[in-house]
């Protein structure tokens, strides 16, 4: 079996996904881990990310997990860093039964080996994930809960050097607030904070030795793997976490990821877009990137999309790049009849080259027929596949000039667009 890891680049859209899943991460190269195949041993650290977990008190009707974080989910995110990670060489993610199709939005584009599927509690989920790495054997195992996306490569580092030594290590923050003990609203006891610590994760393992552990306390609820290790005789070295390093759990864990992530997209750029195309005869147009019956089409070079043309335009006016006659000239014959997906694609490339991300695209069709509303949302599916945005971010809307002008004669089409554009400062 010939195992792979991807590498990605970031590319923002304003829901991790198309519905639930926009691409967020652009692939940029594949390369093997250590030989073309994968053997017993060939695997030194591999990471076990439980997302089974049911977690709602976050908010919203979806596992915190799959929430979205400046556009990308939490889940996304986590792995993102494993990914990314030259201390980790293999990934497996554990999910709930039920969330096949938020995990498949959520890793849209990525290249990882297929979910295992939990059990009723994080201990069986984390043991469901230890028994699927048999097939790859590894060393060490770095157990790391979904809900921590932002780990850093410092840590896991350390960790990783440190497991090579103790054989099981955790990352932990020292207490610093004084603790009371309460009992019926009342302080019955205030506990030494000197000897209490706030364990993290990744918690990381000899694979063999934890793998044993767990099937011994595989009947036993406890909280987390280290607490698995101490009732198993095995010694778990400590060394000293991050506070970056937070388990999303509240709203206001939330708003904190939020603006770790969010801040360097400062400067805000908005673009205007308009275009406008005549009837000739046809059978159809091309608005929006879908086809639509009607008794006349539009004439252009291209495919005539007066709706991909303005926002096109409005992009390349937002970031300041001239206009699409500019990238696609009309005179030049390998445009003629060309899909007008290419130069929304384009486009959006220029963004992303830019580190920049679309935040939102507002399209107005002005026309007396055909009627846009039967079609509108379908226009709106079309451009979030074209620019891998969220089509929460798409508004689309039609509208006529009460008879008056080209439009209201039913002579043409003309398509107005404001795109709005976040680049880093």
């Amino acid at each position: 079996m010939c195992l792979k890891i991807n590498q990605f680049r970031r590319q923002y859209s304003a829901n991790g996904s198309k519905g639930q899943s926009p691409k967020s991460y652009r692939l940029l190269t594949t390369f093997t881990v250590k030989n073309d195949s994968v053997h017993p041993m060939t695997i030194k650290n591999a990471a076990i990310i439980v997302a089974a977990g049911r977690g709602q008190r976050v908010g919203g009707e979806i596992p915190k997990q799959y929430l979205e974080i400046n556009g990308v989910s939490i889940l996304r995110r986590t792995i993102n860093v494993f990914l990314n990670s030259k201390n980790i060489d293999y990934i497996q993610v554990v999910i709930h039964p039920d969330d096949q199709n938020l995990y498949d939005n959520a890793i849209y584009g990525l290249n990882l080996p297929h979910a295992v599927m939990g059990g009723d509690t994080r201990q069986q989920s984390v043991l469901n994930g230890l028994l699927a790495a048999r097939e790859i054997n590894p060393k060490n195992v770095f157990i790391h809960d979904a809900a921590r996306p932002f780990v850093s490569e410092r840590l896991i580092k350390e960790l990783a050097e440190n497991v090579e030594i103790s054989g099981a290590v955790i990352p932990a923050l020292k207490v610093s607030d004084t603790i009371k003990y309460m009992t019926d609203d009342f302080i019955n006891n205030t506990i030494d904070r000197n000897y209490l610590y706030r364990a993290q994760t990744p918690q990381v393992f000899d694979y063999e030795t934890i793998l044993k552990a767990h099937e011994t306390s595989k009947d036993r609820e406890l909280t987390d793997d280290s607490a698995i290790a101490e009732q198993n005789g095995i010694k778990v070295n400590v060394i000293l976490g991050s506070e970056d390093n937070f388990k999303i759990t509240t709203e206001e864990d939330l708003r904190k990821a939020e603006m770790m992530t969010g801040k360097n997209y400062t400067d805000v750029r908005i673009g205007y877009g308009i275009d406008v195309h005549a009837f000739e005869e046809g059978d159809s147009v091309i608005l929006g990137g879908i086809k639509i019956p009607y008794n006349k089409k539009l004439k252009g070079h291209s495919d005539a999309d007066v709706a991909l043309h303005a926002i096109t335009d409005a992009i390349l006016g937002a970031m300041a790049m001239g206009d699409i006659g500019e990238h696609f000239p009309p005179s030049d014959d390998k445009w003629k009849g060309a899909s007008s997906d290419i130069f929304l694609k384009h486009a959006a490339k220029l963004v992303d080259e830019a580190d920049g991300v679309i935040a939102n695209i507002d399209l107005t069709i002005i026309c007396e027929a055909p009627k846009i509303g039967p079609h509108r949302d379908l226009i709106r599916d079309r451009i979030s596949e074209i620019v891998d945005l969220d089509i929460a971010r798409i508004s689309v809307k039609a509208t006529t000039t009460e008879k008056l002008g080209f439009t209201g004669k039913g002579e043409g089409i003309m398509a107005q667009a404001i795109a709005t554009i976040r680049l880093p400062e």
